[in-house]
């Protein structure tokens, strides 16, 4: 594939038809083109709008919890012996990671539009609990669809999600993850298009979804980019986050994307090793395709069906990512690259001991990729983190891993 021409700036996407590239848009159902029609005209008002940026800012600040700190890994960066680490402390906002930061805005567009009734998917059950806070707070019925093999390995975050009053749904198709949690919600949105706001976690899906959860998440890279300017003077060596369908990590990425100075790596599932199926790096061994409203990268077969994929990380077990990331792959702006499951247990088994900071496995595939690098690196030089979540919820899958009982 040709390399896309190198743009005037790389924050410019979507186009008006939602395409970054030849990535994007919005491959819908004819009873939803209204509906998404509607939302893009609702968010183009919103996002201008200095009420609605001040509602979302109160919240943001006052019931977030914003801004989030950046951290000097203090520990981490002595045992690696080489870049400074900073993180990025998502996984101290309220529900413990960065998915209330785009939850707040949309549910805030959902009360702009009048509807009464929010779905939502989720797989590592972050979003979920965030969609069903959200819910709370606004006073709106919320249905989370989850899929079986995440409901019975993400527990604690299923108990939350009811305690806020959601009624989770448990999807037994396929293999029973995000892709399967997502197909459903998107039947429900169809069956009940009048009244029900679907409120989706990641940069993918059909327009304008990509760019209105890009631009609710670039908080963190807009608050991590001023934050390191105050602590260092300058603006970091690298930036790595990991990458499932790829929000916290867009929302690092964007407000750095022009700092051409600034090295910029996502870290996708490498889960048992891509020789296999049993991974889920859509971009290092997947190839363009259609999947819940946007062309991107896939892991498919010849005849072109969506592979389920493996991930020891719920919230990285998706066999796609959101559209931006595939142009930013093709436009050589960042670097995407996997880690194995082994990997990342190493990684939130070591942060754990040296910080005092259980990572989300999510963010652990970051932290290993960086664990690789930072030795290499000069010792004035600085790495970025996104630490996007913390890892209680992940206690029971690392303990089994382990071969330990809780």
């Amino acid at each position: 594939m040709n390399k896309p021409a190198m743009p005037n700036s790389f924050r410019t996407g979507p186009d008006e038809q939602g395409m970054f590239g030849i990535f994007g848009g919005r491959f819908v159902a004819e009873t939803l083109m209204p509906l998404i029609l509607d939302l893009e005209e609702q968010w183009n008002k919103a996002k201008d709008d200095p009420e609605f940026k001040a509602e979302l800012q109160n919240l943001s600040t006052h019931y977030a919890g914003r801004p989030s700190k950046l951290y000097f890994a203090e520990g981490l960066t002595k045992h690696l012996g080489g870049a400074k680490v900073y993180f990025k402390r998502e996984d101290l906002n309220h529900t413990g990671s960065h998915k209330i930061n785009n939850c707040l805005g949309q549910i805030l567009l959902a009360k702009r539009m009048g509807k009464k009734r929010i779905i939502a998917e989720t797989g590592a059950g972050q979003h979920g609990v965030a969609s069903a806070t959200v819910a709370a707070r606004f006073g709106y019925p919320c249905v989370v669809y989850m899929g079986a093999t995440d409901v019975a390995r993400q527990s604690p975050n299923v108990f939350r999600m009811k305690l806020l009053g959601a009624e989770v749904r448990p999807v037994t198709a396929g293999h029973g993850t995000l892709k399967d949690a997502m197909n459903e919600a998107l039947r429900d949105w169809v069956t009940n298009v009048e009244d029900t706001y679907y409120l989706i976690g990641t940069a993918a899906g059909p327009h304008p979804y990509p760019e209105l959860v890009r631009d609710f998440q670039s908080v963190i890279g807009t608050e991590a980019r001023a934050q390191m300017l105050e602590q260092e003077g300058r603006l970091p060596d690298v930036i790595i986050a990991c990458v499932g369908g790829g929000s916290n990590a867009i929302g690092l990425f964007h407000p750095f994307l022009d700092d051409s100075q600034v090295r910029i790596i996502g870290i996708e599932a490498g889960g048992r090793g891509l020789d296999g199926v049993e991974h889920c790096a859509s971009m290092n061994a997947g190839k363009p395709g259609v999947l819940h409203g946007n062309r991107t990268y896939l892991l498919q077969n010849g005849d072109g069906q969506i592979l389920d994929g493996h991930s020891i990380s719920a919230g990285l077990d998706y066999p796609g990512v959101g559209p931006e990331h595939s142009w930013l792959r093709d436009s050589s702006r960042v670097q995407y690259e996997p880690i194995l499951d082994d990997e990342a247990l190493e990684a939130f088994q070591l942060t754990t001991r040296v910080e005092g900071i259980i990572p989300a496995l999510e963010s652990a595939h970051a932290i290993a990729h960086a664990m690789k690098i930072v030795p290499t690196m000069d010792k004035d030089q600085i790495v970025i983190v996104n630490l996007s979540g913390r890892g209680d919820k992940d206690v029971h899958t690392v303990a089994k891993m382990l071969g330990m009982e809780i």
